[in-house]
């Protein structure tokens, strides 16, 4: 016997109104400091909820972790919250009832979904707030809505007799019906 037609079928259990596409949302926000980096993240962690997926992208020492740890601070979550990169992912539960932070550092992985099969996060993601740093071309899969984060150093320091520039232009897209109506410009406020 054959099945009912079904638009949900017809999209992967999607219904019409949850699979259309909507129109990516960005902001840019200038950061000038490791401090302001953590506060950007702080703020962030306001807006995210369980199920939430962000994707951390931008070069070695551009400030990815610093952000990551300034979510963990917002989300009130267990442990210092460092570079996962040797041990791959970690676990920081909530101290506050919130959502656990899983940290991911994709850089030593070269696959894209299958080779990340092995850490779960499809398993952990429904509950918990997932970061991927580096995870570019290797997640976007585990979720239609996602929370993309491009981390870029600014060019010429302010003084110049400063020996490093900490000036960062961070660009935040919103992908899918998840982040439709969510004022990301406030977050340079």
């Amino acid at each position: 016997m054959e099945a009912p037609h079904s638009p949900a079928a017809e999209t992967g259990g999607r219904t019409a109104a949850t699979a259309r596409v909507t129109a990516p949302v960005t902001a840019r926000v200038t950061v000038d400091s490791p401090e302001r980096m953590s506060e950007l993240g702080r703020r962030l962690a306001a807006l995210l909820r369980p199920g939430d997926l962000v994707m951390l992208t931008g070069e070695l020492g551009a400030g990815k972790t610093t952000l990551t740890r300034g979510l963990g601070a917002g989300l009130g979550v267990r442990g210092a919250v460092t570079s996962p990169t040797f041990v791959i992912a970690r676990v920081h539960p909530s101290l506050t009832a919130g959502p656990p932070l899983v940290h991911v550092d994709a850089y030593r992985l070269g696959g894209g979904l299958d080779e990340m099969e092995d850490l779960d996060l499809d398993v952990s993601l429904p509950d918990s707030v997932v970061v991927v740093e580096w995870g570019e071309g290797k997640v976007e899969e585990l979720s239609d809505d996602r929370l993309h984060v491009v981390i870029d150093r600014l060019v010429g320091a302010v003084d110049p007799l400063a020996a490093q520039d900490d000036r960062r232009e961070v660009t935040l897209t919103g992908i899918g019906g998840r982040w439709s109506g969510v004022d990301l410009a406030a977050l340079g406020a």
